[in-house]
């Protein structure tokens, strides 16, 4: 995977200024211009100018989509091509039969790491831990109206293009984990064109 601390950086934060990720890199502003002119050439990073208040614009980079496709997508190709053999010979019913399947498969793996854990930010903790492990690049920040799990990359983005489904499954599976007294919303989505997903969790009121 051709990454490096800035495409990590870019794919985490989102756009930034030179100047930001100099400081976040811990490296000099001139350096962090000619490492984004040099991915600018090779088309991995895009620029735009946004302006934040009083003054001159200021320059912000992003990740293109060359820039993202430096973060895998597992077995894209080979998934999308079984998704729509399955469609098309089995039909949308069986499909959908893959897809449940799938659905409690997750909520038991998911159930037995979480099980032991009673406090609802243990728990949240732990989910952004195993998405991790499973190439979701999960975190999750506290506030004062909940939880926000944020999710970087998407592992399976082509499939969940292809059959939004499976995106559906994923938000039972964490609804199921984090119990009934628990809402979860989705902010952002990847298959919609955001950056990320991110899901606002809190505790349901009495």
């Amino acid at each position: 995977m051709k990454t490096n601390r800035f495409l990590m950086l870019l794919k985490t934060r989102g756009a930034l200024t030179a100047a930001s990720i100099a400081k976040e890199l811990g490296i000099t502003n001139e350096g962090a211009r000619l490492q984004l002119l040099k991915f600018t050439e090779e088309g991995l990073v895009s620029s735009f100018n946004e302006s934040t208040g009083v003054g001159r614009p200021k320059q912000f980079f992003k990740l293109t989509p060359e820039g993202n496709a430096q973060f895998p997508d597992t077995h894209s190709e080979l998934t999308v091509k079984l998704i729509a053999g399955m469609r098309d010979v089995l039909g949308e019913a069986a499909l959908q039969k893959v897809i449940d399947v799938t659905e409690q498969a997750g909520k038991e793996r998911y159930f037995q790491e979480l099980s032991p854990l009673s406090d609802l930010e243990e728990r949240i903790a732990k989910l952004a831990e195993i998405r991790t492990r499973e190439g979701y690049m999960a975190e999750y920040t506290k506030d004062e109206s909940g939880y926000l799990l944020v999710e970087n990359h998407c592992p399976i983005c082509a499939a969940a293009k292809t059959c939004q489904g499976f995106c559906t499954a994923e938000l039972n599976v964490f609804k199921f984990v984090l119990g009934e007294s628990v809402s979860i919303d989705r902010m952002d989505h990847i298959v919609s064109g955001d950056r990320r997903c991110a899901y606002r969790i809190a505790k349901i009121q009495d």
